[in-house]
Parts: C-alpha cells; structure tokens; sequence
C-alpha cells in the first residue's frame, strides 16, 4: 500500500474529486479525514470507505475559517496521529456566478479557493515540521494558467494565486521535510457549485478544444494526487501537475 497508516486531510471530500481522492487514499491504507461543510454526503462517503475496510471519519470544516482549522487539526492529531499528507482540494467552480463584475464574486473566489489553501497550509505545516515532514497537495486549475471568456477573473487570480503559494511554500519549507505541489485538472464532470445555465454550452465548448477529445475523469485527477502525496514523489516539490487532456498544450 502506497500510504500505509499515513494520516490525510482532504478537504472537500464529500463529493467530486475531494471523494474519489478519499477512497483511493484508504485503498492505499491511508487514515482519511473527509473535511467539509456538506454532513451528511461527508458521512455517506465515510461510511462506504469503512465498510470496504479502510478507515475514514468525517469532520466539518468551512476552511475560511481559522479556528475551524485549529479545531480539525487538533482532533485529527489527537486521534489518528500525526498528519502525514494534506489535500486541499475544498473549492467553487468557475461557473457558479455569471455575472464576470462583480465584486462580492471576486471576494468570494480569493477567499475560499485562495484562503481557503492558504489556512491549511498555515495550520498544517507547523505539525507537519514537528513531525520530520510531509506533503501537501494543493488543487488549483488550468485556468491558474490561462484565461477563459465566459469565466469570472476572481475564480482565475484564485486558482493563480494557489499556484504561486504552492511554489513559495515549497521553497519554505523544503528543508524541513515538508513538499508542496499543484495538481491543475482541466475539464472535469461539474461541481455542485457549477452553474447549471453557463455551464452546459461552456462544457460542449471546452470538450472540443481538448486533444484527448473528451472530458477527465475524477478518478484520474486522485491517482495524480495519490502519487505527488506518496513517497514515489519523494524528490517532487514546487510543481505543477497537470492533468487536463493536453487542453493548455494547444
């Protein structure tokens, strides 16, 4: 097992890529916390990982909140033990508002997609340190690196600015056993926080441009999350792994 009695954080876990990366995690003999604000799907997903063996716990967690952070970090180290890996995959979609101006849209952007990486970071690396190492996994985007029409600039300077944290992090905290990497999906089923009415033609759109010629899967964004969090990884830090089809190679 590639991350045999390691303790991992995933925050966004009950749905979408957060839950794929949860269960691949405990098939790889992780301890799971499956961190989220969604209760009762977090549970769901929990329980299914127990019952097929593996150990999961769900734990709410809005990450724009510091003290919940403190909290998250508090438990997990008191009842599972150190924390070997973070994932912090929590985040809204580039299509949840439509209007492309508007400030409160912005402000939401930078603080769940930008802050939200930048608390966990915060709050998990001093242990992280204290423990002889780890690695953190932060899930950014293809449009970290480029623009796109018809999505919201906030969502794209969010996904940027996650990008560039993740470098600098990584620069900080090499010598203390702490890696830092970016996993950027490209065009992937739709979020719950996905807007339904813009989303439709942009995905029809987007799939066309992809070489691959289709969309990705959410179980290939965790198996490129399984390797930069394992110790395969070990001499990784500071990058960008890309997994979007060859969309951003045209």
């Amino acid at each position: 097992m590639r991350l045999k009695n390691k303790v991992a954080i995933i925050t966004g876990a009950s749905n979408g890529m957060g839950a794929a990366e949860a269960r691949l995690f405990a098939e790889e003999g992780a301890k799971v916390v499956i961190a989220d604000i969604e209760e009762d799907r977090g549970e769901v997903v929990a329980s299914e990982i127990r019952t097929a063996g593996g150990t999961a716990v769900f734990r709410y967690l809005d990450v724009t909140k510091e003290e919940e952070w403190e909290r998250l970090v508090d438990y997990t180290i008191q009842s599972l033990g150190a924390i070997g890996i973070l994932v912090n995959n929590a985040g809204i979609s580039s299509t949840t508002y439509s209007d492309q101006m508007s400030v409160d849209s912005w402000d939401r952007f930078m603080n769940i997609n930008a802050k939200g990486v930048f608390l966990g970071m915060k709050s998990v690396i001093p242990e992280m340190v204290s423990a002889g190492g780890g690695s953190i996994v932060n899930i950014s985007s293809v449009l970290g690196f480029v623009g796109a029409e018809k999505s919201h600039m906030g969502y794209h300077a969010s996904k940027g600015a996650v990008r560039i944290a993740t470098k600098s992090a990584a620069v900080q905290y090499a010598k203390q056993g702490v890696r830092v990497n970016s996993v950027h999906p490209g065009l992937m089923p739709p979020m719950q926080s996905s807007s339904k009415l813009i989303d439709g033609g942009m995905r029809d759109e987007t799939r066309g441009q992809v070489p691959m010629g289709r969309s990705g899967r959410v179980e290939e964004v965790a198996s490129a999350v399984l390797f930069l969090a394992s110790d395969e990884a070990s001499y990784i830090t500071g990058t960008e792994l890309v997994v979007d089809g060859g969309l951003i190679a045209v």
